[in-house]
């Protein structure tokens, strides 16, 4: 062993060190060391920074941006709707549509991201069945692991393998090279985790008091809004029909406020934003919100033509991703002090309704459009989510006070779910065909979703995690410089001589375990980052195809089931589901092993030694 092997060890040490405590960043730590590996001479300062040009880099930049379509679209979140209604009152079909349904989605954008979307969603599903967050949050981050093994561009690890397959002169992963043991291993699961539920607990235990955040029905409830909610169609021979609603004065001659229309176009239904200029038709149905109850007993709705629908639900609850509420204050210099609703024509002034008024903290009952507002006063308005957030601009006469918790889950392009479809089925079948590079089927996927506004440049850039990226830039020059200094050979010839003549199997075993402990402590896309060229090597001292080696250290990196830590979507369940760090040893480490088990047996049977 060279004394520059022993400094870039040292230094390699030094940099787990750090990621295991946290201090500092480890983005920080990975650009200590781009600065530091040049300084010793190991490497160039070119070959530090060849990272940034990596196309494994820029694709997983790429990856992020498409996964950030989804979300704004709300194709994430309709899966999760499909969910709640799929499962019905089945805790076993929960879990299993559950981790099908989390595995699906992460096998094309990032699994935490899947995880983070889907919590919100268990943990309201949990409280309606009763059942404890325990038992499904667990279920929730092994899916969102597993989702790492079913495609290539599902996690990082998955394609830095790749991209060392490459730099070894070598063809890499195709796209689904990974699902035929990644498929097993979900099915895999899916059944331990009915299984192991059980070693949870079936108790709900209390969880410490959060600082309470308004949601939709709580706004709602607090200006009385359940009992004046009505569904009114407009029948055939409704003096409505084809009228813009500034026309019809419904407001002030009948006390009917039109929040939103409901219309049936072609085969799916459309819910339009009530504004001064929106013209309604036979056929539509108003979401209304009334002065007084009794207005259907004083024949207004035969004179209007309308009939009235049943409402099982409140529609702020129904159409949360496109109707919104928010409390705004006056204050004390506002322009609107002293005048009423119908005068500052606040519909078509802001593109909002006010649905509700609040005064000395009572909500004020019967027809608003005539009250004139004063100091102290609280509204409450309605519309569609961007025109709410544009009203915090308008700080002079409007102090938004709170927003509700549903605007976390708000999809801004959510008429361009169609496109954003397109984009990802652009990407999955180039990559499929292999007509162009992965990364180039990455960005025209991007470019597609961008054309059709799914994304634009400032979410594009905000959904990127730099902070994995500057991870994978600064540890690859580790691998250049073990390379280097002889470190990845010592390694290989260590495994070989003590695993060598147990035979390959074996040895995968040895592989799988070794990155899996090493994953324990630091990133796995950092542990892919270091082990990939170990089994590259190793297969090529045993004159054996790299690929069933190559393969282990991908799935080992993503089977991070053992420890809280040892992944950021175990972390993100932690609090949600009460666990304690004891919970994932005793329900990862068996695991872990099955999958170890399975990917023995599996990899040298689809990928030949």
């Amino acid at each position: 062993m060279n004394f520059d092997l022993l400094l870039v060890l040292a230094l390699l040490a030094t940099c787990v060190g750090l990621f295991v405590i946290n201090k500092p960043r480890m983005d920080v730590v990975a650009v200590l060391a781009m600065v530091a590996l040049p300084l010793t001479g190991i490497i160039s300062v070119n070959e530090a920074l060849a990272g940034f040009s990596d196309p494994s880099v820029v694709l997983i930049a790429a990856l992020f941006v498409i996964g950030n379509g989804l979300v704004r679209t709300g194709i994430a979140y309709r899966l999760g709707n499909w969910l709640v209604r799929s499962a019905g009152s089945s805790e076993t079909r929960l879990l299993i549509l559950l981790m099908l349904a989390v595995a699906g989605l992460g096998s094309v954008m990032s699994s935490t991201g899947v995880v983070a979307i889907f919590i919100p969603v268990v943990l309201s599903i949990a409280a309606r069945m009763e059942v404890s967050p325990r038992r499904l949050m667990m279920p929730l981050a092994f899916a969102g692991l597993i989702s790492g093994m079913l495609t290539l561009v599902a996690t990082p690890p998955n394609m830095v393998v790749h991209s060392e397959l490459r730099r070894a002169g070598l063809d890499g992963f195709s796209f689904f090279s990974f699902a035929p043991i990644g498929m097993a291993i979900l099915a895999l699961g899916i059944a331990y985790m009915l299984l192991a539920r059980r070693w949870l607990g079936s108790d709900i235990e209390p969880t410490a008091p959060a600082e309470p955040r308004d949601t939709l029905s709580v706004l709602a409830q607090r200006y009385r809004l359940p009992e004046r909610e009505r569904r009114l169609r407009i029948l055939h021979g409704s003096p409505l029909a084809n009228q813009a609603l500034d026309e019809l004065k419904l407001r002030s001659q009948y006390g009917i406020n039109v929040i939103a229309v409901e219309r049936q176009h072609k085969f799916r239904k459309l819910l339009i934003i009530a504004t001064g200029n929106t013209e309604l038709f036979v056929g539509d149905v108003l979401l209304v919100d009334l002065a007084s109850p009794a207005i259907a007993l004083l024949g207004a709705y035969q004179e209007l033509g309308v009939e009235s629908l049943q409402l099982n639900d409140s529609y702020y609850g129904d159409y949360s991703n496109e109707l919104g509420l928010a409390e705004v204050a006056l204050p004390p210099d506002s322009r609107l002090l002293g005048k009423t609703i119908q005068q500052l024509g606040f519909r078509s002034t802001y593109k909002l309704n006010v649905v509700g008024v609040r005064r000395q903290h009572e909500a004020l009952d019967g027809v608003l459009v005539d009250e004139k507002l004063k100091p102290g006063d609280t509204l409450l308005v309605a519309g569609s989510w961007k025109h709410i957030h544009r009203l915090q601009g308008l700080s002079r006469d409007f102090l938004v006070l709170s927003l509700p918790a549903e605007i976390d889950d708000v999809a801004p392009a959510a008429s361009r779910a169609p496109f954003a479809l397109l984009g990802l089925a652009v990407m999955v079948g180039l990559m499929v065909s292999g007509l162009v590079p992965n990364v180039l089927a990455a960005l025209l996927g991007c470019l597609v979703m961008g054309l059709f506004r799914c994304i634009d440049m400032d979410s594009a850039y905000k959904s990127i995690h730099w902070q994995s990226l500057v991870l994978i830039v600064g540890m690859l020059p580790f691998a250049l410089a073990l390379e280097k200094t002889g470190g990845i050979a010592l390694a290989v010839s260590g495994l070989i001589g003590l695993f060598g003549d147990a035979g390959p199997h074996a040895l995968l075993a040895c592989l799988f375990l070794l990155t899996a402990v090493i994953g324990l402590f630091i990133s796995n896309t950092a542990t892919a980052v270091l082990m990939a060229p170990v089994a590259i090597s190793t297969a090529s001292q045993l004159g054996a195809s790299p690929y069933p080696f190559a393969m282990i250290v991908a799935l080992a990196a993503s089977a991070a089931f053992m420890t809280p830590i040892s992944s950021p979507v175990n972390t993100l369940v932690l609090g949600p589901g009460q666990y304690r760090f004891g919970d994932f040893v005793r329900v990862g480490v068996p695991f872990t092993l099955l999958v170890m088990l399975v990917s023995v047996m599996l990899v040298p049977w689809l990928f030949p030694l």
